[in-house]
């Protein structure tokens, strides 16, 4: 019977990384605890669970099993950790949130505002395209924007549009001119998505009208795109309440729904009446409201 989970989480360390020596330094073990876990569960499995070699160590099927099962249980320790975390009973403790990092300048002034109403919390925000898994308390609260997402066991809330329009550095226009829409734009150079497939709104409009050999600066940060245009590159995008206060941002043409994506703030069912989830989305709703958002 198999009752120490310290060795079956060893032998899933080793069968994920390929060598004692990593799994050791992941758990913060000596090197020879990894192998004496390895040794004591095979023999008390009765059956091999890895092939040694010269490079590392090779699962066998019966490793491949043990490993899967292990990282199923991994993982819901993990959401249990996660759940257990965020249900304070106060506003307190560490408030984890998510969002694609185009959303940062909104996301940082929501946060740094709220840790200023609840100083007793600490923040985390994690950007980046990966999708952060709530169920297994990765996050409290995703910023998303697109499709409504349908993972089961989230609170799924519409939340805003973010407002986009089209502009160019004054440079830009003091040396090219201001455009009028229609032919009169194909003369212009433009920045946009380096992802020729990119589903964004205003990434499939300027597709759709302008010149593939005018867009001269392609990249797929969404921050790099903004300052590309602010350097004078060309026109492209950028959201209107931070193109507001930028002086030397010239609005091209205005803003447009087609543009803009709808935005969601997801969180999940487990946490999403506790009251540090609570209080924060209230805050982000009147905050972003105060933007114009």
């Amino acid at each position: 019977m198999m009752t120490n989970w310290d060795e079956i989480r060893t032998a899933f360390q080793v069968a994920r990384i390929g060598t004692v020596s990593g799994a050791a330094e992941v758990l913060g073990v000596h090197h020879a605890t990894v192998i004496r876990h390895i040794d004591a569960l095979e023999q008390r499995m009765g059956v091999k669970l890895f092939q040694r070699h010269a490079r590392g160590y090779i699962p066998t099927e019966a490793g491949r099993d043990l490993a899967r099962v292990a990282q199923t249980t991994d993982d819901q320790f993990q959401q249990l950790a996660g759940r257990i975390k965020g249900q304070g009973e106060g506003v307190s403790g560490e408030l984890l949130v998510t969002s694609l990092v185009n959303f940062f300048p909104l996301m940082v002034g929501a946060l740094a505002s709220f840790r200023a109403a609840y100083p007793d919390i600490v923040v985390r925000y994690l950007t980046g395209a990966r999708l952060f898994r709530l169920e297994y308390g990765e996050a409290h609260v995703a910023l998303r924007a697109g499709a409504a997402p349908q993972e089961p066991d989230n609170v799924v809330q519409s939340f805003a549009r973010q407002a986009i329009a089209l502009y160019g550095a004054r440079s830009y226009t003091d040396a090219h001119g201001i455009p009028t829409e229609g032919p009169d734009l194909a003369r212009h150079a433009f920045v946009g998505h380096d992802d020729l497939d990119s589903r964004a709104p205003f990434a499939m409009w300027m597709r759709a009208n302008v010149p593939d050999a005018r867009i001269v600066f392609r990249t797929e940060d969404g921050r790099v795109q903004q300052a590309a245009v602010r350097a004078g590159a060309g026109l492209g995008f950028v959201p209107v309440h931070e193109a507001e206060n930028d002086p030397e941002l010239v609005q091209i043409l205005p803003s447009r729904e087609e543009w803009s994506s709808p935005m969601w703030l997801v969180t999940h069912v487990d946490l999403h009446r506790t009251p540090k989830v609570q209080a924060f989305l209230r805050h982000l709703k009147t905050y972003s409201a105060g933007l114009g958002c």
